[in-house]
């Protein structure tokens, strides 16, 4: 039997055929389509991101003091050029406490590093300005020091010659101490003693075997500057440290205007936990144990974020800082169950630089952590 088909049959079948291939060449196109516009609009979106990144320089406002905060200053202002770095005054030790005995002037070697820190001068002119005497009455003081005693004197105000000084060093930003009052640092130890002075604090805990219980200021109603609180309300982003818990960071904290601040600004509140403990301070302490210090400290818990290390220290610096009794300071998982509880996030990274043998915060690491954090907030907030 012999089958015919139709010309109209065979024209049908035909276009039958031919639109299940445009309907295949469609799809295949549309897929094609589909794939390329997504790369580009990745591209767009990485393109778009990166000059997010170039463009946006938050105001970061960060508060402490020693060398951890000059340090971190030295790496953030490649970031951003809108800085405020708010200081602690309470340093009583070294040449600054001879300063502060001696002219009854606030303590300026933190504040002296802070400058440096962001400085843009010839590095001879920075060298000078760290230069210490070897000998004879000013046997270890530093230029630095003498100079910011000498503009102090010479304008007879602090705070006017830290000003004087910023423009001179044509800093990043700016530095601003915490306060103008005259303050000390009082511990309660554990064993019931009161001990008075930052440099007397670990020394005497540590030749007690005792911890810090409490820290408070010698003063009730310590002002801090009104610079400071509106710093800290107008900032984009606050890094609280990195820096000594109880010596350097807590001064600043011990005062109800700052806490104030901190607890109603919309800006997230960073806390860069130090590398290792300190002998006389932090012995035995964990990530947690400094966020709940700063915590119980200021009544309130303002922090956002905590950012720590996770890297292991090589067996020879190791070593080095165990026969002094320091330990490192590492997140585990009951504690990063505990700071989820307490609405903190946590970021771990590799955080640290070693240099002559000594470790430090890596600017440049800790900066770019805080850029991640403040840029991802802006996003979200519409700062």
């Amino acid at each position: 039997m012999q089958i015919q088909i139709s010309g109209v049959e065979l024209v049908l079948s035909l276009l039958a055929f031919l639109g299940v291939v445009a309907f295949i060449v469609a799809l295949y196109v549309s897929y094609k389509f589909l794939k390329l516009y997504r790369k580009t609009l990745r591209q767009s979106q990485m393109t778009f991101q990166k000059m997010e990144e170039k463009i946006f320089e938050p105001h970061v406002v960060v508060i402490g003091g020693g060398t951890g905060q000059s340090v971190f200053l030295r790496g953030l202002k490649h970031v951003t050029k809108n800085i405020t770095a708010i200081v602690t005054v309470a340093d009583d030790g070294g040449g600054s406490g001879a300063l502060r005995e001696d002219l009854g002037m606030l303590p300026p070697g933190d504040i002296r590093n802070c400058l440096l820190a962001l400085a843009n001068i010839e590095p001879t002119m920075n060298e000078v300005m760290q230069y210490r005497f070897p000998e004879g009455a000013l046997k270890g003081q530093s230029f630095g020091n003498l100079f910011i005693a000498a503009m102090t004197g010479l304008y007879d105000n602090f705070e006017t010659a830290v000003y004087k000084m910023s423009q001179i060093f044509a800093i990043t930003g700016r530095v601003l101490p915490v306060t103008m009052d005259d303050i000390n640092l009082v511990a309660e130890l554990e064993n019931g003693k009161v001990i008075k002075g930052e440099s007397n604090i670990p020394t005497e805990a540590k030749k007690m075997d005792t911890k810090i219980k409490k820290m408070s200021l010698d003063k009730t109603d310590v002002k801090p500057l009104d610079e400071v609180i509106s710093s800290i309300k107008n900032a984009d982003t606050i890094v609280i440290g990195p820096g000594s818990l109880y010596t350097s960071i807590l001064p600043n904290i011990l005062m109800d205007d700052v806490v104030d601040a901190l607890s109603t600004t919309k800006a997230p509140k960073i806390y860069v936990c130090n590398i290792m403990t300190q002998p006389g301070e932090t012995d035995g302490k964990d990530v947690l144990d400094h966020v709940k210090v700063l915590i119980e400290h200021a009544g309130i818990n303002f922090i956002d974020y905590v950012v720590a290390n996770n890297e292991r220290l090589p067996a020879g610096v190791f070593e080095r800082y165990a026969n002094d009794g320091a330990e490192l300071v590492l997140l585990d998982d009951d504690q990063k169950d505990e700071l989820n509880r307490m609405g903190i996030t946590y970021v771990e990274q590799k955080l640290i630089e070693i240099k002559n043998g000594y470790i430090r915060h890596d600017a440049e690491l800790v900066s770019n952590s805080v850029m991640k954090i403040a840029i991802k907030h802006s996003y979200t907030n519409n700062i």
